[in-house]
C-alpha cells in the first residue's frame, strides 16, 4: 500500500475540493500540478502539522511521513489568502505556526482545525473575516462571461490573483482531466479527442509535464504513490 485518497466535491463556491489521505509504507509521491492553492492539516507521531500549499506548475517527487493523516481543502481559482498573495506560493507553500492538534493560527486569527465533513464552516469564517478573498473578474471568466475590460486587464488581474496564466490553468485542468479518464480506462485515442490534444505524443508529453506519469501507467494503475485520487477523481 502507498497512499489512500479520498477527495469530495464542495457546494461551496469559494472550494474546489476536500480531500483525505493516509500514509502507508511510503516515503516518496508523485506531487501533480494544480492551479489551486489550499490549506492542509496533518498528523504524525501524536503531533499536528498546517499549511499553505501553492499552485504547481509541473509535477515532481515529494516526501511524505510514514503513518501520517491528511486534510486538505483546495480552494477555487481567483481566490487567495489577504495575508499571503497567490503569486507568491507558487511552486510552494508556507507551513504555520502555533499548531495545535484542535487549533492553527492564520492572518493573526486563532482558528479550529477541520475535519474533511466540515471543511466549508472554516472556509465560510476565513471570508466572513476577509482572510479569503477573490476576484469577480476571475470569477467571472471561469463561468465562461466576456467581462467588459481589455483583453491585457483580464490576464493581468488573472495572474495577479492566481500567479498563473489563464493558458496555464487550462493545461493544467486538462491534464489532470486526462489522468483521470486514462485511469478509467477511457483509450488514449478517445482522450485525445475529447479533450482537444493535437495528437498522443501531444497528450504524452502534458502527461509527463503536470501528472508525472505516461497513459499505460495511468490505465494500469503503476508508478508508484501518486498525489491524485484516480479511484474517485475529481474531474471538472
Amino acid at each position: 500500500m502507498g497512499l489512500r485518497f479520498g477527495t469530495r466535491a464542495s457546494h461551496s463556491p469559494w472550494v474546489d475540493t476536500v480531500w483525505t489521505c493516509t500514509s502507508e509504507r511510503v516515503a516518496e509521491m508523485t506531487s501533480v500540478a494544480t492551479a489551486c492553492w489550499g490549506l492542509v492539516f496533518w498528523e504524525h507521531e501524536g503531533r499536528a502539522y498546517a499549511g499553505i500549499s501553492g499552485p504547481q506548475t509541473g509535477a515532481g517527487a515529494a516526501p511524505v511521513p510514514e503513518g501520517a493523516t491528511f486534510v486538505g481543502i483546495e480552494f477555487a481559482v481567483g481566490t487567495s489568502l489577504r495575508a499571503v498573495p497567490t503569486a507568491a506560493l507558487v511552486d510552494g507553500g508556507v507551513e504555520l505556526p502555533e499548531v495545535t492538534r484542535g487549533t492553527f493560527r492564520l492572518d493573526g486569527v486563532r482558528w479550529e482545525t477541520p475535519r474533511a465533513d466540515d471543511a466549508e464552516t472554516l472556509v465560510d469564517r476565513l471570508v466572513r473575516s476577509g482572510s479569503v478573498v477573490r476576484d469577480p473578474l476571475v470569477a467571472e471568466i471561469r463561468r465562461a462571461h466576456r467581462p467588459a475590460v481589455s483583453g491585457r486587464t483580464v490576464e493581468r488581474r488573472f495572474r495577479a490573483a492566481t500567479g498563473l496564466t489563464r493558458g496555464a490553468v487550462r493545461q493544467i485542468e486538462r491534464a489532470r482531466r486526462a489522468a483521470a479518464i486514462l485511469a478509467a480506462g477511457v483509450p488514449v485515442a478517445d482522450v485525445v479527442v475529447r479533450l482537444g490534444y493535437f495528437d498522443e505524443p501531444h497528450l504524452a508529453r502534458a502527461l509527463r509535464r503536470y501528472v508525472g506519469r505516461t497513459a499505460r501507467d495511468l490505465r494500469t494503475g503503476t508508478g508508484g504513490a501518486i498525489a491524485l485520487d484516480l479511484d474517485h477523481p475529481t474531474t471538472s
